[in-house]
């Protein structure tokens, strides 16, 4: 018998404003819109019903391929601290599972949020590594939108 030990994806990332603002451009649809996904993926819709319990739905478009969908179940929602919510894809493939995202924002500084994103377990290091570049990217374009702002 193996033991799964486990494994999890832990993210940080300093961000150009305050949590509250943070808090919202991971919590509207048209905002998630804006950011969501790897380099080149367009995000065609997102829905979001942002209370425990509640459901979302996120359509994902890569720049050759077929669209596909995100969907999971809010956790925890505690604004403007943090959230928590399942995550699958809706024809996953054979090496996902649903694994869960935390994420949690702390004020650094004045107009700066200090944001951490937890996920796991994975499958396999293969699927840890895609979700790595995919938050990696999308919070990338999150964190040029809000510089843009200040600018």
């Amino acid at each position: 018998m193996t033991q799964d030990v486990g494994l999890r994806l832990h993210l940080e990332f300093e961000l150009a404003d305050e949590p509250v603002r943070v808090f919202r451009e991971l919590t509207d649809p048209e905002e998630v819109a804006r950011w969501w996904g790897p380099d080149g993926f367009s995000t065609p819709s997102v829905e979001i019903d942002l209370r425990p319990g509640g459901a979302y739905r996120i359509a994902m478009q890569p720049p050759e391929g077929e669209l596909f969908y995100l969907v999971g179940e809010y956790i925890d929602v505690d604004p403007p601290v943090g959230l928590s919510y399942t995550f699958r894809w809706e024809d996953p493939d054979p090496e996902d599972r649903e694994t869960v995202v935390t994420l949690s924002l702390y004020d650094t500084d004045v107009r700066q949020s200090h944001l951490t994103l937890d996920q796991g377990d994975f499958a396999t290091e293969r699927r840890r590594a895609l979700h790595e570049e995919g938050w990696v990217q999308g919070f990338g374009k999150l964190g040029e939108m809000l510089a843009i702002q200040w600018d």
